[in-house]
């Protein structure tokens, strides 16, 4: 089956599954990990733990150290990063196959969360740490164990342990039995604030969790931030197909499907099957006349304003329909080249979160393409959860960018003159 135009032939990369660690650094690691789960949380990333003192140096004197290297390689960290979100893809895709009911929450804006979700984010927070042990661990990352601990939750944390303990066992690295308690401190770890310095994870461990939720795209999106830029990414995309999502309407989706893309600051992007196929260099859609180019959005309209959209897209002169599919995917479609544009205009009010783009981000940079605001500034990472941005994020390749930014700030002028123009669609 051939692969879309913007992969080329195929490189030397970081495995998939990256050589084991020795069985006995792992039990030693973790009892160390248990032990300084036990301590009371405002010690546990303290200079005063135990843990630290017994290494030498404190957890910021570690950060420091690491983040003044004057070469840096994040070569440990993809691999490390690829690993996790592997592991996260298996048991995503269980829990789609056999999804009940009683798997989905409703969190208190009202958006779902899945014992996918959870267990997601349980399993990538302790992969990372046991793979690379260091005292400056900081994942932001978009869940929290509040709920879960609640009563009426309780069946659900028994299902998310469980799910956990599967994928943990079934691996060939990790022969680990996790209890309900670490499972929630292992979904914990991620309340970082991030910011500009030091290096912090970004994990937003389904992305598009209404389109898993029907069985479409979804996304495992993990990222590291180092002094505030993104450092490299990986988007794991279970259910998107190895072949062009512009081919599916008029191929069955029994074809192939699950990706991997990875992307580190300077070396490119890499595209792989979840199967362990090898990784293939992939880079943005080349077209430079706007006619010839089709775009990207949100597949709910209550994610992003798609009359303004098509104004844009009325002002390029675009004549193909938009692609309209859920998560991060769109950013691993639009690295390879299956469309030229992608356009995400959230409603008033919205802020957006860092770990919405992160991955997303590098993996199109890396792939020859340009993601800004809608007034062309860079995305800005370093200040916390949240993305300070104007009005929205456009994402294409570098040709194209001039043309639409014009289109862009052209549409967006016309809005603020007739509001009633362009109005929001509702979220049926």
């Amino acid at each position: 089956m051939g692969m879309a135009s913007g992969i080329s032939r195929p490189v030397t990369a970081a495995c998939i599954n990256p050589s084991s660690c020795r069985p006995r650094y792992h039990r030693l690691f973790f009892r160390s990990f248990l032990f300084r789960r036990r301590l009371p949380r405002s010690l546990g990333t303290s200079s005063e733990d135990p843990f630290a003192q017994r290494l030498g140096g404190s957890p910021s004197e570690a950060m420091a150290s690491s983040s003044s290297r004057s070469t840096v390689s994040y070569r440990e960290e993809l691999a490390a990063a690829k690993k996790a979100a592997l592991l996260a893809s298996h048991l995503c895709q269980k829990v789609q196959k056999s999804i009940m009911p009683s798997d989905v929450q409703s969190k208190a804006d009202k958006s779902p969360v899945t014992v996918a979700d959870y267990g997601s984010q349980a399993l990538i927070s302790l992969v990372l740490k046991m793979e690379l042990p260091s005292l400056s661990f900081s994942l932001v990352a978009e869940e929290d164990s509040v709920d879960l601990q609640k009563d009426v939750a309780h069946e659900t944390l028994k299902s998310i342990t469980k799910l956990v303990n599967e994928i943990l066992s079934a691996s060939d690295t990790y022969k680990l039995s996790l209890s309900e308690e670490e499972v929630l401190d292992a979904i914990d770890s991620g309340k970082s604030e991030g910011g500009p310095h030091g290096r912090h994870w970004v994990l937003d461990p389904i992305d598009g969790t209404k389109g898993f939720l029907r069985g479409d795209q979804y996304a495992i999106a993990l990222a590291m931030l180092d002094e505030g830029k993104v450092a490299l990414g990986v988007l794991a995309c279970p259910n998107l197909p190895l072949f062009s999502v512009r081919s599916t309407c008029d191929q069955s989706f029994n074809s192939e499907i699950g990706c991997i893309f990875s992307a580190c600051l300077g070396s490119g992007a890499l595209m792989e099957s979840l199967n362990g196929s090898t990784a293939s260099k992939v880079h943005v859609s080349t077209i430079e006349a706007p006619a010839d180019a089709s775009f990207f959005e949100s597949f709910e309209a209550a994610h992003s304003m798609h009359d303004l959209s098509s104004s844009i897209a009325e002002k390029l002169g675009v004549r193909a329909p938009p692609v309209r599919i859920d998560s991060q995917a769109k950013y691993a479609a639009m690295a390879r080249g299956d469309g030229a544009i992608y356009l995400r205009f959230p409603h008033k009010g919205y802020r957006e979160k860092i770990w919405d783009h992160a991955a997303g981000f590098i993996v199109v940079s890396e792939a020859g393409g340009l993601v800004s605001d809608a007034a062309g500034n860079e995305l800005d990472f370093s200040r916390g959860r949240h993305l300070d941005l104007d009005t929205g994020i456009i994402c294409t390749n570098k040709k194209l960018m001039p043309l639409l930014l014009k289109a862009v700030q052209d549409s967006l002028k016309e809005k603020l003159q007739s509001p009633s123009t362009l109005k929001p669609k509702l979220n049926h």
